[in-house]
């Protein structure tokens, strides 16, 4: 029986997401993100296609390291403006019934208290179809947008997450027994106060006495995931998360991230089968090759060269404006994304000149799984991938919108469901149970953030 692969859309509250420069094109829509009815009509067309959720990524500062300034980033659209993605979580739920929401958020800057309980109001409208992406944030304009002078030092914003999720599972898991809200009017009671518990934490960042304001969501914890592939973070992953979103780009480099957390996992006393693994995929699909590869020179002509510098020098700390063409790009550790900052320099099997960094960068696709062809030469690929690195599925991303999208739906999901790789009904249940199985609505108890479960009073 063939492996079912899961799919997420991935998707930005902004005008210019991944594919930079491609909001000329006369048939994007992307100026409509400000638009609700953008959103709903992307998450209906999602839940058509089936897939499991619509990934949101976020940012809180500007790129502004290319060319020493936020110039370019902000001339040429490079993820600003950019709006909250919570915000389009609600209107998007309200017109679908199983399409799940993975939305991003940063442990550095905010506080977890509020934070939990945004996670809980939306695990409650949605009715259990909630992920937390976690992320720590790379730009140091984030750091200076909530008044520090310079970024947190890599490592150290994995502390601070690995202490802001202890906050937040116990705000979660811990607060509130699930029969606490017992509604008896009789008695007068709405809530036992005896089931509702302060989680009185103190740490080295955060102090909070509790109790968590929302009673216990459908999933309680939202399932959680992560992106990050540098060493931290997949010791991170590995402890916390339900699905990885990985980078690297290459079947090699995959390959050997997925052996490495799912390994991590297991020393961590989880079981690797609770962790879910996916990368990026950027797919033109045309009912025949010519129409694909049309497609593709046309996209390719429009695609920002400067746009992506500059999100490439936001995301590795690197500004490739700032050597000679044919320098070779070295490593140099920086408190960016490592992942980024490793793909061209210790993680590329040859040594690159900035040129050729800027070629490949330059280049639609270039830094990911990438296929242009037919329904059938797409899922022959995503089955090559699949069947090479392990991973369970991928993150699919837009060049317009939504004809991308409108194209994978209506194309390549026909074709991966012939094949016996993908579902034809949505599952029952949670977004946890559609990623786990039925029954998987919580937490599993091997997960760190199921050993703050409050047993229930014994009365």
């Amino acid at each position: 029986m063939a492996k079912k692969i899961h799919l997420n859309a991935f998707e930005m509250n902004c005008v210019g997401h991944i594919s930079h420069g491609l909001w000329r094109h006369p048939d994007n829509n992307r100026h409509r993100y400000t638009d609700l009815s953008y959103w709903t009509e992307l998450a209906q067309l999602l839940e058509k296609g089936k897939f499991d959720a619509l990934f949101l990524a976020d940012v809180v500062g500007v790129y502004d390291v290319y060319k020493q300034g936020e110039d370019t980033a902000i001339r040429e659209a490079v993820q600003i403006p950019c709006n909250d993605p919570f915000l389009v979580v609600p209107p998007m739920a309200l017109v679908t019934k199983n399409l799940g929401f993975a939305v991003t958020f940063s442990t550095t800057y905010e506080k977890p208290f509020g934070h939990a309980r945004r996670i809980s109001t939306l695990d409650h409208l949605t009715k259990g179809r909630l992920a937390w992406n976690v992320v720590t944030s790379y730009l140091p304009s984030a750091a200076r947008n909530f008044g520090l002078e310079k970024m947190v030092r890599h490592d150290e914003r994995y502390e601070i997450a690995e202490e802001y999720l202890d906050v937040s599972y116990k705000l979660w898991e811990s607060s509130w027994e699930d029969d606490a809200v017992i509604r008896d009017a009789d008695k007068e009671i709405y809530t036992d106060p005896d089931k509702v518990h302060l989680v009185s934490h103190e740490g080295r960042y955060f102090k909070v006495p509790g109790p968590h304001l929302s009673e216990p969501s459908i999933q309680r914890t939202p399932v959680i995931y992560q992106a990050g592939t540098s060493v931290r973070g997949r010791a991170f992953a590995a402890k916390h998360a339900e699905a990885v979103f990985l980078g690297g780009g290459t079947v090699e480099s995959l390959r050997q991230y997925v052996l490495d957390i799912r390994k991590q996992a297991i020393s961590f006393g989880r079981n690797p089968d609770h962790i879910k693994l996916m990368t990026g995929l950027l797919a033109i699909v045309g009912k025949t090759r010519e129409e694909a590869e049309k497609k593709y020179e046309e996209y390719q002509r429009l695609y920002s060269v400067e746009g992506v510098l500059a999100h490439y020098g936001g995301g590795s700390g690197y500004d490739l404006s700032a050597y000679d063409p044919d320098d070779y790009l070295e490593y140099v550790e920086t408190d960016h994304g490592q992942t980024a900052a490793a793909q061209f320099t210790k993680n590329s099997p040859s040594k690159k000149t900035v040129g050729e960094v800027i070629e490949t960068l330059g280049t639609l696709g270039g830094r990911g799984l990438f296929v242009v062809g037919t329904p059938e030469e797409i899922v022959d690929k995503i089955q090559y991938w699949v069947d090479e690195t392990g991973i369970d599925g991928f993150n699919v991303t837009q060049i317009l919108s939504p004809d991308t999208l409108r194209d994978f739906v209506e194309l390549v999901v026909p074709e991966l469901q012939r094949r016996g790789l993908f579902r034809e009904e949505y599952e029952e249940g949670t977004l946890r149970e559609r990623l786990f199985g039925l029954g998987a609505q919580r937490l599993p108890d091997d997960h760190p953030g199921a050993r703050y479960r409050k047993q229930p009073t014994l009365t």
